[in-house]
């Protein structure tokens, strides 16, 4: 599940016209935030009393597989290679039509499955807006939810390399707490898809009533 989670948000991130909301298939495709919250973790006072452990590897496997993407800079154009995984079955005939559809200079089916795209830096930038655009929706959908319902605010800097969760809670409860892996998912992804890749994602937990941070947690400490 989280593997196919991923895989969608990778195939928003290569496509300028899903990002913009102007395909219906995006609609029918996309994570509900509150679905996948639901599935990734046990809300304190349920019956369940544990998080389902296999799926916390599933997660932390596919944030580190967002590093497989490779994306380079020149003068003019952008070319990004996404493996194989996050594509899914395809025919350069379908490259093809995609790429003229959205406007890409090429779209190239490697040996390998994974695809090469080439965009101008316009387009490049315009297929940024519209992950940062997704990412500050997912965001805003936590908030409050039937899962986090005592977070009151999520921000992030402009790069999505350090977030600030506002939670009623003196200490983060378990749910909140799991929802770190979503925010490293978060930036991991705006990271790479911007070519600037880095080394530490940042989270920030602070009490609503005192505005005092009551816990932190970084992203490249998250395997040890």
């Amino acid at each position: 599940m989280k593997k196919r989670v991923l895989a969608v948000i990778t195939a928003m991130a290569v496509s300028v016209s899903v990002f913009a909301g102007c395909s219906k298939k995006s609609e029918e495709t996309a994570p509900d935030p509150e679905e996948k919250q639901e599935e990734a973790f046990v809300v304190p006072g349920d019956e369940k009393s544990s998080v389902d452990e296999q799926n916390m590897e599933e997660e932390t496997e596919q944030i580190e597989a967002i590093g497989d993407i490779d994306v380079d800079k020149n003068l003019f154009d952008v070319t990004i290679t996404v493996p194989k995984d996050f594509i899914g079955e395809t025919t350069q005939e379908e490259l093809d039509a995609k790429a003229k559809e959205n406007g890409f200079k090429s779209a190239t089916l490697n040996s390998d499955g994974s695809v090469t795209y080439v965009m101008t830096k316009a387009q490049h930038k315009e297929m940024l807006d519209g992950i940062s655009n997704s990412i500050n929706d997912a965001l805003a959908e936590l908030v409050g939810s039937d899962n986090t319902p005592n977070i009151t605010d999520i921000k992030a800097n402009d790069d999505f390399t350090s977030f600030t969760i506002t939670t009623k809670n003196e200490e983060p409860d378990l749910a909140e707490s799991f929802t770190v892996l979503s925010l490293y998912m978060y930036g991991g992804m705006y990271s790479i898809f911007s070519g600037n890749e880095v080394d530490n994602i940042h989270v920030d937990f602070v009490n609503a009533a005192s505005g005092e941070i009551i816990s932190s947690a970084d992203s490249k400490d998250a395997g040890n």
